[in-house]
């Protein structure tokens, strides 16, 4: 049995050599496999916390004590018409309008005529409101978009953008100028909504929202197909030169991106392993003579890309 190497690496060579080596990956690589996570939609400035969260949610923060929009998406509120209305906006303000920063278009720009395909835990749908091929994508954990009936044998997922608009309407938000829902001047809006606003299924059924949490997420028809591009785009190019491109992905669910880079990178003697981390870039030991590992903000990193 084989034995392998667990000890971490930060990479060899400078910051800037690694840069360097990661550029010409880029340029030379047969096919590129991106995987990202929260802290590239954190670097186009989607934060759940500071500026944006007292913009939009003071009124929750100040009657809950909720802290960020991630903590309130489990905050037990006292009834549905409450739950909704937070939910209508955590839906609206990381889902329905373009991230702050350029950040996945200046992805896409490095990735312009490359044989490409993105993997992702993120949920906030940035990749295709920055023009990525859906056909490349795959939403491992779900998608804020989307509502799925609370009986899980219900194998489909119902969109919710229509919804998400007279909701935010109905809490009495305004578009501004360029069509996005601002608080109005007065500062007056509601923590709740009209009872008949309170989602559900085609059939009637109450719903939830269609994000991994436990063994009830539907993975519905375009979750599969999805997940099938994907693992095609593996077999495909399991012996070339690739390129596996980790952005911003944490600790919290390293089995689905970070482990397997390792694992391909370590077993294809031709690939490569990137890792761009604000704060935790590494890799094995064990193949620390074909990785980068670079610390930063990822919109700095992939401006120096450019």
């Amino acid at each position: 049995m084989r034995t392998y190497d667990l000890r971490m690496s930060h990479g060899i060579g400078s910051r800037d050599e690694q840069i360097a080596r990661l550029k010409n990956e880029l340029e030379t690589a047969d096919a590129i496999v991106v995987g990202a996570g929260a802290g590239l939609s954190t670097a186009a400035g989607l934060t759940y916390s500071g500026e944006r969260f007292e913009r939009y949610f003071f009124d929750f923060a100040k009657r809950y004590q909720i802290k960020d929009i991630y903590s309130g998406g489990f905050y037990p509120f006292p009834d549905e018409e409450t739950l909704w209305a937070w939910w209508a906006r955590h839906i609206y303000y990381n889902r329905y309008i373009d991230a702050p920063k350029l950040v996945y278009p200046q992805l896409l720009q490095l990735l312009d005529g490359k044989d490409y395909f993105v993997v992702t835990t993120n949920v906030d749908h940035q990749f295709q409101r920055a023009g990525f091929d859906k056909k490349r994508l795959f939403y491992t954990q779900g998608d804020y978009g989307l509502f799925q009936s609370i009986d899980p044998k219900v194998q489909e997922t119902f969109d919710n953008e229509a919804w998400t608009m007279r909701a935010m309407e109905a809490q009495g938000f305004v578009r501004d100028e360029a069509g996005i829902f601002q608080v109005p001047e007065n500062g007056t809006i509601s923590m709740k909504l009209p009872t008949e606003l309170i989602p559900t299924a085609p059939n009637g059924d109450p719903v939830t929202m269609n994000l991994r949490s436990d063994d009830t997420f539907v993975e519905d028809a375009g979750w599969r197909k999805a997940s099938a591009a994907y693992s095609d785009f593996l077999r495909r190019h399991e012996n070339l030169h690739v390129l596996y491109l980790e952005i911003g992905v944490g600790a919290n669910t390293p089995v689905i991106i970070k482990y397997p880079f390792w694992q391909m990178t370590r077993d294809n003697r031709r690939a490569f392993y990137a890792c761009v981390n604000y704060d935790e870039a590494v890799c094995p030991k064990e193949i620390e003579q074909r990785s980068v590992c670079i610390h930063g903000d990822a919109g700095e990193i992939l401006r120096m890309l450019k």
